[in-house]
């Protein structure tokens, strides 16, 4: 990963360019319930506009997770080469990007946000077909329709599972090649960053998709979905709250002995950058300086933060999983114990991949819906509409879960100066800006303490956490 201190004006205006299309997006979604609210018929009609924006994020699924899988694979191995720290910080990942799972697959039942919605029902008449899902599986047909026909099928038959398994194969296959799979690695990068770039053009016709959406769903259901959508995005920001007060704040307290609300305090600028760039990846330099500032010495920040960016993504994960719950409540097609557990085991692996550009975790959203319930699949149409709204908590929980890893990674492998640490959470020692220029205004980390994550694409930049 390159990290850049002092972002150049050209990337300035791809940030105010993002702005645009988010609030375009917003407009949109405006739009759109005003027409499903004054002409709910020809509101109906427009679903073909959301499902035609779904069915481009579909297209893109996937080569989205082949690379992000076997890019991603070749990453956690050159961080774990690093010994303790890098083993260290990647299973405290996999831990707590699977309980974020978890706590909302349990928010989102507890809630239902979608019920009530029925809109497979009230859009059939203009709905689009979607691949009809096979009769009852056994789990020998389940465990046998992983494996695809050729290698290359899986990557055009549009069968997610399968593309997982391919990409496990041949990211564990190039890392058993050493130094002769380096070329193919760098191959798939580039195509990597072909597909990012395909993404980014995408996106921007998020704004007719989710008019589109927004508005047949309003058509159909009048104030209902209003309700619902409000009901999904409280209940989104609450969980993340207490994920990062309760969770977070207990585990901190318990084992470093830090107070979670004196560290979101240090990091208050940070946060408001955030905010204002809708992009964890603009604060990213400053939470490498302000950690080291912190006592956590420079060789576990330049570990555990920049793997934490591609594999510690709690906000996201918690997004996934609510979505997931909602659309399949609000398309009548509740999903059964097994099926939410086998998703959660999808989406632990898969949301590794959601850090990247503007659009991928609605591709990993899509893919898990595709790989388990085909039928479920246009309903991420309506998320479009109120992803924007969802983006800001996503981005500000990714950010807090990295923050308190890299302390607590500190601490487990002795790395930090506590005494320090209370200090400077105390405002004893105040954090210098002009540190941040100084030290950290170029390329930060030595190569041999950060992995090769595939962010490196300037395509990417300040958009990993609206992802």
């Amino acid at each position: 990963m390159s990290i850049v201190g002092a972002a150049p004006a050209g990337g300035s205006r791809r940030r105010d360019r993002t702005h645009y299309l988010y609030l375009s997006v917003i407009a949109a979604v405006v739009a759109g319930i005003v027409v499903g609210l004054a002409a709910p018929g020809f509101a109906v009609e427009l679903k073909p506009v959301g499902t035609g924006f779904v069915n481009l994020i579909k297209m893109m699924i996937s080569p989205v997770i082949f690379c992000t899988i076997v890019l991603g694979i070749g990453s956690v191995t050159k961080a774990a080469k690093v010994g303790k720290v890098g083993g260290l910080a990647l299973g405290y990942f996999l831990v707590m990007s699977t309980v974020a799972l978890a706590i909302g697959l349990a928010v989102g039942n507890l809630l239902e946000p979608g019920g009530g919605l029925h809109l497979t029902a009230a859009l059939a008449k203009s709905g689009h077909a979607q691949a009809v899902a096979g009769g009852a599986q056994s789990t020998t047909d389940f465990l046998l329709g992983m494996i695809p026909t050729t290698t290359f099928s899986a990557l055009t038959e549009g069968k997610v599972l399968q593309t997982l398994l391919v990409a496990l194969l041949a990211g564990f296959a190039l890392q058993a090649m050493g130094p002769a799979g380096a070329p193919v690695l760098r191959g798939i990068e580039h195509v990597q960053r072909l597909v990012f770039r395909v993404m980014s053009m995408i996106m921007w016709v998020a704004p007719i998709g989710a008019f589109g959406a927004m508005a047949a769903v309003v058509g159909a259901t009048g104030t209902a979905a209003l309700k619902s959508l409000a009901v999904i995005m409280i209940g989104f920001y609450a969980t993340c709250v207490l994920f990062v007060v309760v969770v977070l704040g207990a585990l901190l307290r318990l084992v470093a002995g830090v107070n979670v609300f004196a560290l979101l305090r240090y990091l208050g600028r940070e946060f408001l950058l955030i905010l204002s760039t809708s992009s964890s990846e603009s604060a990213l330099p400053r939470l490498i300086a302000k950690m080291e500032h912190l006592g956590v010495s420079r060789p576990v920040v330049g570990i555990a933060v920049p793997t934490g960016y591609s594999f510690n993504l709690d906000g996201t994960a918690i997004y996934l999983t609510m979505s997931s719950i909602f659309i399949s409540e609000a398309m009548d097609k509740p999903m059964s114990i097994g099926e939410q557990l086998s998703l959660l085991v999808f989406m632990v692996i898969a949301s590794k991949g959601a850090a990247g550009v503007t659009g991928a975790g609605l591709a990993t959203l899509a893919g898990g819906l595709q790989s388990h319930k085909p039928a479920l699949v246009d309903g991420v149409g309506l998320i479009v509409g109120i992803d924007r709204f969802m983006s800001e908590a996503r981005a500000l929980t990714n950010f807090a879960g990295n923050a308190v890893a890299t302390v607590l990674i500190g601490h487990w492998t002795g790395e930090l100066d506590a005494d320090r640490a209370q200090r400077v959470l105390a405002g004893e020692e105040p954090f210098d800006e002009r540190t941040l220029v100084d030290a950290h205004g170029g390329p930060i980390a030595a190569p041999e303490a950060v992995p090769a994550a595939p962010e490196a694409d300037p395509v990417r930049s300040g958009t990993a956490a609206a992802a």
